[in-house]
């Protein structure tokens, strides 16, 4: 099968600045993929240059098997739905109107908009004007115009700004059931907290640069930064510093009721059979590194670009 999306050797410059250097990455169908990158690290200009509205100086983009660019580029566009981060809509035309427009302008019926404002939640407010509508109110309808059509691709770049946490709990959920369907997501996110049982994997973007591409977990392994582990129990005989001394530890508490280290993830099996072997051992948590960890680690500075 090959993928809804896919990028070979894709660069793309403008005079001596490279937004884009060497970029290869795939989406496949019903895949989430998180986009993720600080401001300028070229997530803005990856969706552009699937949307086809601009063009790579090098390599190849792929949609669908075809070119966005091009004879095929109209009936590919209307195979997808792209939410941009600043949602921006006529303020005097209601919701409803704004998605009849934009249902018309894909050759859509428009007896599906009812639904759709009733699946974003915005029913009750389908015949106000824009203007009134608050900043998540308005990202809603822009999901709505963006969910048309029933695309096979989805381009949604910081959906959830505007979104309370119920919102955005509603948002992921409404995910779950596209991808069940078959839809291909590519999800560019600042919020990051939450959002890791939400997507398969994650490609983070650096200067333009591909850093890594992965489930959280291969990220993790490759990353290899320290898992905490928390133990409760009871052991007032127990010297745990001295029987954990060998190990790659970092304590950052040790009672009579609680254990909480840091270890290196190669000596995780080990450590488990060492605090099992405790019978007085209640229970034990292990917590892996989050996805704010994994991202931090790849846009820490290199040596060599450090001040001195």
């Amino acid at each position: 099968m090959k993928p809804v999306i896919e990028l070979r050797g894709v660069s793309k410059h403008y005079g001596n600045f490279h937004a884009l250097d060497d970029i290869n990455l795939s989406v496949g169908e019903g895949e989430i993929l998180g986009l993720l990158g600080h401001n300028g690290a070229g997530k803005t200009t990856t969706m552009k240059l699937i949307l086809g509205v601009i063009t790579a100086s090098s390599g190849e983009v792929r949609l669908l098997g075809k070119s966005p660019i091009g004879r095929h580029a109209d009936v590919l566009r209307r195979s997808m739905g792209y939410l941009p981060e600043n949602v921006s809509f006529y303020s005097q035309m209601t919701g409803r109107e704004v998605l009849y427009y934009f249902a018309q302008l894909k050759d859509i019926a428009t007896s599906t908009c009812k639904e759709l404002l009733q699946r974003v939640g915005l029913s009750h407010a389908a015949d106000r004007r824009v203007g009134t509508y608050s900043k998540g109110m308005r990202q809603r309808l822009g999901m709505a115009q963006a969910l048309l059509g029933n695309p096979k691709l989805l381009l949604l770049d910081e959906p959830t700004a505007g979104l309370d946490p119920t919102a955005t709990a509603e948002f992921y959920e409404m995910l779950q059931i596209l991808r069940q369907q078959g839809t291909s997501v590519l999800l560019s996110s600042h919020v990051l907290p939450g959002i890791e049982r939400y997507i398969d994997r994650v490609a983070i973007l650096g200067g333009g640069r591909l850093l890594d591409v992965g489930t959280i977990n291969e990220l993790s392994l490759r990353a290899q930064l320290p898992i905490s582990v928390h133990a409760r129990g009871q052991w007032p005989d127990v010297d745990w510093a001295t029987r954990l001394s060998k190990r790659a530890l970092n304590f950052q508490h040790i009672s009579e009721q609680r254990l909480e280290l840091t270890a290196h993830l190669d000596s995780k099996l080990e450590l488990m059979r060492i605090l099992l072997a405790e019978p007085t051992i209640e229970d034990i948590e292990i917590i892996s590194p989050s996805l704010d960890q994994l991202y931090a680690h790849y846009n820490q500075p290199k040596p060599t670009e450090v001040d001195l």
